[in-house]
């Protein structure tokens, strides 16, 4: 699956381990014979913890392991970043095995697929233990399959506008949009402006961003799919997921936007595309201006970000949390000292250094730490009416493949198909997927 983030290189099928990471050594938290009755089990022994590369600062990692084992003398923290490729099959491989590792970071959208496997502990109980209370809703979601809790959020990143702030200033746009209306007019202010220049495109727009698409159908009510337990059935042939792709034709419309139809964000990189200075605006996520400011370092000075607007004035439109949960194999050797090192982290300490390194923390409502930031901020606050797409264990097969939303956004965007006949595909298309 692609990543949805540029930040941290993504939030994919997400997995961890292989030979080498069984290490417990010790009972990993089994009673002692001699223990008072009702005494918590000493944590001892090896706990393997596995996190991808970018994901946590090496200071925050560092920190983390040594108060673990300082707290708990006789454990040992082997920790071990995993790269994103081949991950996948990584994943796979080590928890059908009898020695995977203690702690591991999945991708968000992929842990109803090993839940439903059977592969992961079942984690409802502890969630009051490790700061349950503050947890992100979108990807406490994501970590729930058919009524249990498998994941722990762990971080995570969304879309908002980032805009040119030297043209909305020039176009005589004193504040960004709050409501699709106003963005809509500031459109039309920005072509006033600038469209003697066949070159400009006051939004970049790509003709399948289903991510975005996604903060639309939301917005007005919709949804992707409905379960009911463990059973998810395509909604996208509703009246208000057709009101959200009719908001997206809108946009592209009326910008008038070059980006190809089929294809979406990442083909080719809309970053780049921005850094050459005829684009005002385009829907990312903060990294991307890092990414342009290569091919022209002025433009992080001219930029701005604000949250995706909203059908209503004042109020953004829900935006896809894509990101990391944590999770615990259920054929681990040390699960007790797993559920201390999950305590540890998710406490604020340690979900205010994640925020500090640019992530939107999954553990902690307290994002104050972002805010110096003018773009993981506007990132920050838009997160907490932050959304998961469906928890089914096939989802990974709509991403993976040929994803009926992309193919529903072209076929209606090149006028190819109705709303009514595009929507109707693609939930039938949907619907093979998730069954």
């Amino acid at each position: 699956m692609k990543r949805w983030i540029t930040l941290a290189a993504g939030a994919a099928a997400i997995t961890l381990a292989t030979a080498g990471c069984a290490g417990s050594s010790g009972s990993g938290g089994s009673p002692s014979s001699n223990a008072p009755a009702n005494q918590p089990a000493a944590i001892t022994g090896d706990v393997t913890v596995w996190l991808m590369t970018g994901s946590a600062p090496d200071s925050l990692t560092s920190a983390l392991n040594k108060e673990f084992e300082d707290k708990h003398p006789g454990t040992h923290v082997k920790y071990e970043i995993q790269q994103w490729n081949g991950i996948q099959q990584k994943l796979t491989t080590a928890l059908a095995s009898q020695a995977p590792p203690d702690v591991i970071e999945i991708g968000n959208t992929q842990t109803p697929q090993f839940a439903s496997q059977g592969v992961l502990a079942d984690l409802s109980n502890d969630v009051n233990d490790m700061n349950g209370s503050q947890w992100l809703k979108g990807l406490k979601d994501s970590g729930t399959f058919d009524g249990k809790q498998y994941g722990v959020p762990f971080y995570a990143a969304n879309r908002e506008v980032l805009y040119r702030k030297d043209m909305f200033q020039q176009a005589g746009i004193s504040a960004p949009p709050t409501s699709n209306d106003e963005w809509l007019a500031d459109i039309d202010k920005l072509k006033a402006k600038f469209g003697s220049d066949p070159d400009f495109q006051p939004l970049y727009m790509p003709g399948q961003n289903w991510y975005a698409l996604l903060s639309f159908i939301w917005d007005n009510g919709g949804d992707i799919a409905k379960g009911s337990g463990a059973k998810f059935t395509a909604t996208l042939d509703s009246a208000e997921a057709k009101a959200g792709l009719a908001f997206y034709k809108k946009l592209v419309d009326s910008s008038g936007t070059k980006a190809p139809k089929d294809n979406d964000e990442a083909t080719p990189q809309q970053a780049g595309i921005y850094a050459g200075g005829k684009v005002a605006m385009f829907i990312g996520v903060p990294g991307e201006v890092a990414t342009a400011a290569k091919t022209d370092p002025t433009i992080k000075d001219k930029t701005g970000a604000f949250p995706i607007p909203g059908k209503t004035a004042g109020k953004s439109a829900p935006v896809f949390l894509g990101g990391s949960n944590l999770a615990i194999p259920v054929n681990a050797k040390n699960q007790a000292a797993a559920k201390e090192y999950l305590k540890l982290l998710s406490s604020t300490k340690y979900q205010t250094q994640l925020a500090q390194g640019g992530f939107v923390p999954g553990t902690s409502t307290d994002v104050s730490a972002l805010d110096s930031d003018p773009y993981a901020s506007v990132m920050a606050k838009a997160s907490t009416n932050g959304r998961a797409v469906p928890a089914s264990p096939k989802w990974g097969d709509v991403e993976s493949g040929q994803n009926p939303l992309k193919d529903m956004l072209t076929a209606y965007l090149t006028g190819k198909k109705t709303a009514d006949q595009a929507t109707a595909d693609a939930n039938a298309a949907l619907n093979k997927l998730l069954g």
